[in-house]
């Protein structure tokens, strides 16, 4: 398998780099004339959602066990589980992803997008259960597999005449071929305190599992002005969303004390770990991106963007076949607000913004949650015109990074509906929230059910926790007691598993507290 892998990865190398970025800057002017055409206008607002998960050992085999140290160990899914759960390939061997339907922005849409995901995921736990593992929302796994280190989970690779594959990586070409091209980083590494880690591959980015809600715009014209607002959320979405503090224990530096560790703990590690692993000197492909001037630009940024893995491209009867290359080229266009261009024929055409800051969360419906609150202040700041459109790009930046290494203590700096700057959060989520609650509410929800849906966000104002802080809280607790980090972060780990199993499919993350 290796061997055929490896032959795969030879064939993606040997693609003329110069022909592709050509092949996808004409496939660019494509796009362009459609956009011109009206092609990707679609006079409504649509939804939808990736949501990445993580595969661990089901642990009720220790119930009544005295072994609290066992349970939770991250475990490889088999593919032909996958298969059978109808869940898609992510990096790692323990990844899985589920893709909802897009749904149009309304009361009913909103109930088919938390309906299909409950019953999805559901059907899923099932199965899994009976092949003795679970499925984990979260932002980062802490336990590695039984018997094993993350360290060697990570960097465990093999050599084929000069290519390098890694073990427990996914056999998709294109995975592999980043570890391999001429412009990738070597070695991949992580930034984070007190962590150290190289890889010869990208297997590191496996760390980490997110959510991403989609909003696809009524008028691609208008994508631009969507694009910019999403900037501008954001940080303080992130904020709210926090859920990565701590890494494996083995990855930490030998003699750092813990109590250390968890001072220095960033809020969302998961935003360092993705630009850390990706970005070189020659290209940064992940990071906070410029505002839009035009729907233009979106798709001169996707065709210009540096080339990591120029893999060639089938041409079939499809629409979106017409800019195969650009499509190709847009999956290693790694941006926290992204666009897309995408649709298998005219009357699907659509161009949509990918949120992508917001880690995995605690529950489904805290999941739900930040889809909605993305969606319903989508619908709403552009149409009041909201004044935070007028914040300082460099400020909204700063805004997305304090929210990762701080999450609910970054004092986020906003600007209010009535104009005025502010860095208190109670006024600032007030603004924020209420804004999402009335695009629900004009996209067709009653008052009830589109507070609803920003409730379990509005708790964690009030309680002024989010999952990074609980998981600190815990691993805190631990150390303070004399606990080393190799005891306090599984113990953490497998308490967090042991919420979720009781509140995944139906409760919200305030019930943990």
């Amino acid at each position: 398998m290796n061997s055929d892998l490896a032959a795969q990865v030879r064939d993606v190398l040997d693609v003329d780099v110069s022909e592709f970025r050509a092949q996808a800057q004409a496939d660019a002017e494509v796009v362009k004339n459609e956009l011109r055409d009206g092609t990707f206008d679609n006079h409504r607002s649509i939804i939808g959602l990736e949501y990445e998960f993580y595969a661990v050992a089901d642990g009720r085999w220790r119930r009544g066990s005295d072994d609290e140290g066992t349970g939770a160990e991250l475990v490889r899914v088999p593919r032909r589980l996958l298969e059978l759960i109808r869940f898609e390939k992510e990096l790692g061997l323990h990844n899985a992803e589920m893709t909802t339907s897009p749904q149009p922005l309304n009361a009913d849409g909103l109930r088919a997008q938390a309906a299909g995901v409950r019953s999805h995921l559901s059907s899923a736990l099932q199965t899994t259960r009976t092949e003795g593992m679970r499925l984990v929302s979260d932002g980062i796994w802490t336990i590695p597999p039984s018997g094993e280190t993350a360290r060697g989970y990570l960097t465990d690779s093999v050599e084929d005449e000069g290519i390098r594959i890694a073990t427990n990586m996914t056999d998709a070409v294109r995975y592999h071929a980043m570890a391999n091209g001429p412009n990738t980083p070597t070695p991949f590494t992580v930034d984070a305190p007190h962590v150290t880690l190289e890889a010869d591959t990208v297997m590191p980015e496996s760390l980490i599992t997110s959510i991403q809600p989609h909003y696809q715009v009524p008028h691609a014209s208008d994508l631009p002005i969507y694009h910019n607002y999403a900037l501008r959320i954001a940080g303080p979405l992130l904020a709210l969303g926090v859920n990565s503090p701590f890494f494996p224990p083995d990855l930490y530096d030998d003699g750092v004390d813990p109590e250390t560790v968890v001072d220095d703990a960033r809020a969302e590690n998961r935003i360092f770990v993705f630009e850390s692993v990706l970005n070189s000197d020659d290209a940064r492909k992940v990071r906070f991106p410029d505002d839009l001037d035009s729907v233009a630009e979106a798709v001169d940024r996707v065709a210009n963007d540096p080339t990591v893995v120029p893999m060639p491209v089938d041409r079939g009867d499809r629409f979106d076949d017409k800019f195969a290359t650009l499509r190709r080229k847009h999956g290693t266009f790694w941006r926290w607000v992204r666009p897309v261009f995408d649709g298998a024929d005219r009357s699907s055409a659509n161009a949509r913004i990918e949120f992508r800051p917001i880690a995995a969360q605690p529950t489904v419906r805290d999941s739900m949650s930040f889809m909605a609150t993305f969606a319903g202040l989508m619908e709403s700041l552009p149409r009041h015109e909201h004044p935070v459109i007028g914040q300082d790009w460099s400020v909204a930046r700063e805004n997305f990074y304090a929210a990762a290494r701080d999450g609910l203590a970054s004092e986020q700096r906003w600007i209010t509906n009535g104009g005025e700057e502010t860095t208190d959060s109670e006024v600032m989520y007030e603004d924020v929230l209420s804004h999402a609650v009335e695009g629900l509410k004009n996209a067709g929800c009653s008052a009830d059910e589109a507070a609803s849906y920003v409730e379990p966000l509005r708790a964690r104002i009030d309680a002024g926790l989010t999952p990074a802080g609980w998981k600190r809280e815990r691993v805190r607790d631990k150390v303070t007691d004399g606990a080393a980090l190799s005891t306090a972060v599984p113990a953490m780990q497998r308490t967090y598993v042991d919420e979720q199993t009781e509140t995944l499919l139906d409760g919200t993350f305030a019930e943990w507290w």
